[in-house]
């Protein structure tokens, strides 16, 4: 048997967002409007995505490239402050394999002009499935996509 592992990281990723915090705020507790944003690449397909957006709640999305495996996205709110503040935690797998735990806190702060939005995501990658430098690539790439949301709706 081949001896547990665990990498413990943390990242955070800030983005000034053209847009008031409720409208922030929105893309991330409305199925339709988070789907919008987030989302693996162009060519990866989307299984299932279910969203329960209050404190105890949980989403789970899962997808992936059309030959596999799939990633599941497995999260539970632990606190919302409406249009400021929402934590969860997640774990993120490919097929059977857990990749992760992450504990995430996003924070708005209104900004002349629109929104700061603050990321911080505390990560304990398993068994050497992920690097953490690849999920904090990953997440300032969904925070882009988030951000062009709002640059592109104008």
């Amino acid at each position: 048997m081949n001896p547990s592992t665990v990498v413990h990281s943390t990242f955070t990723v800030e983005r000034k967002i053209t847009a008031i915090p409720e409208r922030v705020f929105h893309a991330f507790a409305d199925i339709t409007a988070k789907e919008a944003w987030f989302a693996g690449p162009p060519e990866w397909a989307l299984a299932e995505h279910a969203m329960d957006f209050r404190v105890g709640g949980q989403e789970i999305e899962r997808g992936g490239p059309p030959e596999g495996p799939a990633h599941t996205f497995v999260a539970r709110y632990h606190e919302i402050v409406e249009n400021q503040r929402i934590i969860y935690s997640y774990d993120m797998y490919v097929g059977e394999t857990k990749l992760s735990v992450s504990l995430t806190t996003i924070e708005l702060q209104a900004e002349s002009g629109g929104t700061r939005l603050t990321l911080t995501e505390q990560g304990a990658f398993l068994d050497g499935h992920e690097d953490p430098a690849l999920r904090e690539h990953g997440t300032k790439l969904l925070m882009e996509a988030l951000a062009e949301t709002f640059t592109s709706a104008r």
